[in-house]
């Protein structure tokens, strides 16, 4: 693939453009070690806590390493919502005050010390604390208007800390219920049709507490140490230099069923994908180039030496 036909792609986020790079002319196999996607950032990333970074570079890495509860079908046009880690789209009463969501079962985040050993599922408990997380005073996230001002008991929640009182994740808000282990409720203050892209957005992927925790710095963020569900798992990291991917073994994976948008290009895609399951590149390298004729260079000399996909954006 080309520079301009990746730069098309990568408007879809690196995840997409990491599922469409990797199927193309490749038989069905699923995360084959031997495929390898080498890439280049033109600026540096900043840490991998969705709840703490806010520029592109690592919201693009944050994307195949943690899920939300929703995401987009990319193809379709316009771009339309469709369930991820829940089971469909959310159930919405109340007048668009109340949104009630599943959980697919047996989604687990990957291997940490954190578990102690523990196979660790997702649970509906995990987005009742990371919503919670982005309207902690301590954390500062750039991400607290997604929740601000929305949803019931949250914003006292805040206030309490803002006065002194430790921010209380235990305590129980009308607005984020786990109604059982695998059932997610949320209440707002008013009616809101605009909350599923929320939950589409990356500050709402799934973070597990034992995790943040664990590795958190002072500020209360994790930047150093992701530890999500998704396809990818960060397997090396050189800050401002170097980010090495490689896929998640115990990631449940999917088949590729998308239906071709309005784009021609699209057709193309579809044929070469469909039926794959998903994801097939094992192992994505990815150098921090912030010079122009360097990326150019690299992605050159990555095209006539290697036979793995070497791609540039400028």
């Amino acid at each position: 693939m080309d520079a301009s036909s990746f730069r098309r792609h990568l408007s879809f986020a690196l995840p997409a453009a990491l599922l469409a790079l990797v199927a193309v002319s490749q038989p069905l196999s699923a995360a084959d070690p031997g495929k390898v996607i080498r890439h280049a950032f033109p600026a540096a990333e900043t840490g991998f806590d969705p709840a703490g970074a806010q520029d592109l570079y690592s919201a693009q890495i944050e994307q195949v390493i943690f899920e939300t509860l929703l995401s987009y079908d990319y193809l379709a046009r316009p771009a339309k919502l469709v369930p991820l880690t829940a089971e469909a789209l959310p159930q919405v009463t109340d007048d668009g005050k109340t949104y009630t969501l599943k959980i697919r079962k047996g989604i687990y985040f990957t291997p940490d010390p954190a578990f102690n050993g523990k196979k660790r599922e997702l649970v509906a408990e995990d987005f009742v604390y990371t919503l919670k997380r982005l309207i902690d005073p301590k954390l500062r996230s750039p991400w607290a208007w997604l929740v601000e001002d929305k949803i019931v008991g949250l914003d006292e929640l805040a206030e309490a800390a803002k006065k002194g009182a430790k921010f209380d994740y235990d305590k129980k808000i009308p607005g984020l219920e786990a109604v059982d282990r695998y059932t997610l409720r949320i209440r707002l203050k008013q009616t809101d049709f605009n909350l599923p892209f929320v939950l589409a957005h990356e500050p709402t992927s799934a973070v597990a507490r034992e995790v943040i925790e664990k590795y958190a710095d002072e500020s209360g963020r994790a930047m150093s140490n992701p530890v999500g569900t998704g396809p990818f798992v960060l397997k090396d990291w050189v800050r401002a230099s170097k980010i090495i991917l490689e896929a998640n073994p115990g990631y449940r994976g999917f088949v590729w069923d998308f239906k071709p948008g309005s784009d021609p290009e699209d057709k193309r895609l579809i044929a070469e994908m469909k039926g794959k399951k998903m994801p097939q590149v094992g192992r994505v390298e990815i150098s921090i180039i912030e010079e122009d004729q360097a990326r150019l260079l690299a992605f050159e000399k990555g095209r006539r030496s290697r036979p793995t996909c070497s791609t540039v954006i400028s």
